[in-house]
């Protein structure tokens, strides 16, 4: 079984137990919730797509940490003209636990 959810505008293909690292959420470690925005369950053959979302489906998600990401790199460099500029960026996450799926 697994679902496909709307979270902080991006959209997840999650199943139960499963780790995502979705935007930063204001939430607490340890704390659950409920994602309502679920746009798609399907359960073997038996598959549910919402118009925009499934009506009375839920998908339990419990936050794990808070972390950064990686950092991106942007370089820019213009050949003789001696024009370089590097920056860079850490997107802020949360990890998240997919705790139960509910159609």
């Amino acid at each position: 079984m697994y679902a496909v959810i709307d979270l902080g505008s991006f959209q997840f293909k999650v199943a139960e137990n499963d780790l995502i690292d979705a935007p930063l959420l204001e939430k607490e470690v340890g704390q659950t919730f409920d994602a309502e925005k679920v746009l798609l369950i399907a359960n073997g053959e038996d598959v549910k797509v919402g118009t925009p979302t499934v009506k009375g489906a839920k998908v339990t998600l419990e936050v794990v940490r808070h972390f950064r990401d990686t950092k991106d790199v942007h370089f820019t460099y213009r050949k003789r003209k001696d024009s370089r500029k590097k920056s860079g960026h850490r997107q802020e996450l949360t990890a998240l636990k997919v705790t139960k799926i509910s159609a």
